[in-house]
């Protein structure tokens, strides 16, 4: 079974100053609304697990996207023996061994040496089984409870917590609840407590207990009614069920490859796209769809999902969805439509509500993608409707929606005077691309020429001395003391290199600028240069810098998403061969099986999703257009399984290291000579045959080869 070969500990040899990934050993369903991961630290802020710390402290109940924007929700649950002198993490936690334990999508085991304790977490959607094995005949739970807390002990068996704690959120008195029965009776000092920062012991002479719960974000009697749901389920029934929702995502892609290594990299990756967003509906007593909404502070009826940075994942996560898990993506869009209409604008970055990070409004290219897949035709005209409102307004609170969307309308940019104006220029560029591609597909033509025309904004921020995206003033002169690798201030997590060539909507449009010759060599000398960088638009050394500087790519910072896309700019120039081999090494460089196996933070599947469509060779370019630039293939079979039920079988030979290029591609037995493929001929399913080569075999190629472009 595959979710037996994923271990969870994935990427997640981290540390604030440097990412391997920044994930964490996440135990729960696919989609789940609670993770689970063991706690070996509380000294490190948001990164509390490190794969080779060899202390315990227990298991926690996470709900945790990113270290950058931190948990909320969470508690620590602590198996025990013997007296404790103190009820800090600190003097409870034990010695364990990481090379002797569990970490697999379904559950976690945990043998804790100093107490002579193994046990066993499994996760469900909105709760779990804990089983403990003691030693000693004085044994006991430990909840360590942060933030604000309540409990009641309603019976022997029974105890239930409410906990507020969270990085950031609408709602002052965001409660989550939780309902722990336990088989075997226990006692406790209190019957009833509330406090901050505090915990709870559970104590019981058993040697053997098994501790079921449920979770809610509803209220009491709703987690009582999630645990209810499982109560008659043994351990392994939770394992059979966790086993077989991970099993069949996992299988919807077969992997067969020459290198058992590269096999596991992959799906330690798809693992990896399958946690976020998180679930934050749940079910009620008719078994309707129902969640808290934070801003009126009611509960309100309809799906929601939440833990998600669009920022990130639109470039990767949704469009493989689009392929091989359809009737998630159908379901998410419900969930953030549904964000739209209780906040007024669509989502930009949720955990548990929105947060407001990052440029741009960039769910609109989710929406997009969806739009010309024929992906909920039904939500589309209130998606139009909500992309245009942040469009053309402007929200009093900064969380939500377009920031500058007046100056924007009135200049055609994001003046210098806003933060990071370059990034939001280009995503708000792209952003109107999205609109107009939604609205020609509800056949409304004014808008999708309005927007069209709006999607060409990115030329006024382009400097043809320079070849880069530079800031302008309201005056629309150019900042002055220009440097092409000076980070931050005008950019997003980037410099001007990384920045300048985020125009997804005309790459064509992008290349006229600068003429197609000069076009080339910049990005020859964008590849072929050291990763320099200077610090003063931060002030210091941010890791995103440290990640790019670590592998010698040059300015290609693959670590991070505003690269990703840049291998395939040489389609775009009819010379694909040149990035070819460059695919091929940041695939098997910077990607691998192990705790440091991202060139940077993962962030949400978006990293993970890259390593997929680039292994399967192909990858998303351009979001909302239904088009995957052709790239370069690592694996010797890749078989897909697509959500419509068809089967694309992917076959690439010879296929060893000196195979550094594509040498031809036959589609369905037929020699395939454009430089991307449609959606819907994927969705037809069949073969792709791609023959591999020890030199390149440079085409010429027709307008007609070419991916999308507006000029």
């Amino acid at each position: 079974m595959l979710t037996q070969t994923i271990d969870t500990r994935h990427g997640t040899a981290n540390q604030y100053s440097f990412s391997n990934g920044n994930c964490l050993p996440y135990t729960g369903v696919p989609f789940g609304m609670n993770y689970f991961a063991p706690q070996t630290t509380d000294q490190k802020g948001s990164w509390w697990f490190h794969p080779e710390d060899a202390t315990f402290q227990g298991y926690r109940l996470t709900h945790q996207p990113s270290p950058w924007m931190g948990d909320f929700s969470h508690l620590i649950f602590t198996p025990v023996s013997g007296k404790l002198t103190e009820r800090s993490l600190f003097h409870v936690q034990s010695s364990y061994r990481p090379t002797e334990s569990t970490f697999h999508p379904t559950h976690l085991t945990i043998k804790q040496l100093r107490y002579d304790i193994q046990s066993t977490l499994i996760p469900s959607m909105y709760g779990g089984v804990l089983t403990m094995n003691f030693q000693q005949n004085e044994n006991g739970l430990l909840l360590t409870l942060p933030g604000r807390y309540r409990y009641e002990v309603q019976d022997k068996q029974t105890v239930v917590v409410e906990i507020i704690n969270f990085s950031g959120c609408e709602d002052a008195d965001f409660t989550f609840y939780l309902v722990m029965h336990f088989e075997q009776p226990f006692f406790t000092e209190h019957v009833s407590g509330e406090g901050e920062d505090g915990t709870l012991l559970l104590s019981f002479t058993n040697q053997q207990q098994v501790v079921r719960f449920g979770t809610s974000f509803i209220n009491q009697k709703q987690a009582q009614l999630n645990l209810a749901r499982e109560k008659t389920l043994q351990p392994n029934e939770y394992l059979q069920q966790s086993q077989q929702l991970w099993q069949d995502l996992l299988q919807r892609i077969e992997i067969e490859h020459h290198d058992a290594k590269q096999v596991a990299t992959f799906y330690h990756n798809l693992y990896r796209t399958f946690l976020f967003p998180q679930t934050f509906y749940e079910r009620d007593e008719n078994n309707q769809a129902i969640h808290y909404d934070t801003l009126t502070k009611q509960v309100r009826s309809g799906i929601l999902y939440t833990n998600n940075g669009f920022w990130d994942t639109y470039k990767t996560v949704y469009p493989l969805y689009s392929l091989i898990a359809q009737e998630k993506y159908e379901e998410m869009l419900e969930g953030f439509l549904t964000s739209y209409r209780e906040t007024g604008y669509l989502p930009k970055w949720l955990s548990p509500d929105e947060r407001g990070l990052m440029p741009g409004t960039l769910i609109d290219a989710v929406i997009a993608d969806a739009a010309v897949k024929q992906i909920r035709p039904d939500l589309m005209p209130e998606f139009l409707a909500a992309m245009k409102k942040a469009a053309t307004i402007q929200s009093d609170n900064p969380n939500y929606g377009r920031q500058g969307t007046t100056d924007y309308l009135k200049y055609g940019y994001v003046p210098s005077d806003y933060h990071e104006s370059v990034n939001h220029t280009l995503d708000y560029a792209y952003s109107d691309f999205c609109i107009s591609q939604v609205a020609q597909t509800l056949g409304e033509s004014s808008d999708a020429t309005y927007y069209q025309k709006q999607a060409r904004n990115y030329q006024h921020l382009f400097d043809s001395k320079t070849g880069f995206m530079r800031a302008k003033d309201k005056n629309g002169q150019f900042r002055e003391d220009f440097l092409s690798i000076r980070w931050g201030k005008d950019y997003a997590e980037g410099s001007a290199w990384q920045s300048s060539f985020a125009v997804y909507q005309d790459f064509a449009g992008l290349i006229q600028q600068f003429g197609e010759e000069q076009f080339e060599q910049k990005l020859i000398e964008l590849c072929n240069q050291a990763p320099h960088f200077n610090v003063e638009g931060y002030g210091f050394e941010i890791h995103e810098m440290t990640e790019m500087a670590a592998i010698e790519f040059g300015q290609l910072a693959i670590s991070n998403q505003p690269s990703f896309h840049y291998p395939f700019l040489f389609s775009y120039i009819g010379k694909p061969e040149m990035a070819q081999p460059l695919i091929k090494q940041l695939l098997t460089q910077t990607f691998d099986n192990s705790t440091t196996g991202y060139p940077g933070d993962e962030d949400n599947g978006s990293m993970a999703g890259w390593y997929i469509f680039n292994s399967l060779g192909f990858y998303p370019v351009t979001p909302g257009t239904g088009e995957y630039v052709i790239g370069m293939p690592l694996f010797d079979k890749a078989t897909l399984h697509l959500s419509n039920g068809e089967t694309l079988t992917i076959e690439s030979s010879p296929n060893y290291s000196q195979q550094q290029f594509l040498h031809q591609v036959l589609r369905n037995g037929q020699a395939y000579q454009k430089l991307f493929y449609a959606h819907e001929d994927l969705m037809q399913g069949g073969t792709i045959f791609n023959q591999l080569g020890i030199v390149p075999n440079a085409k010429k190629y027709t307008p007609e080869d070419y991916p999308f472009s507006l000029t």
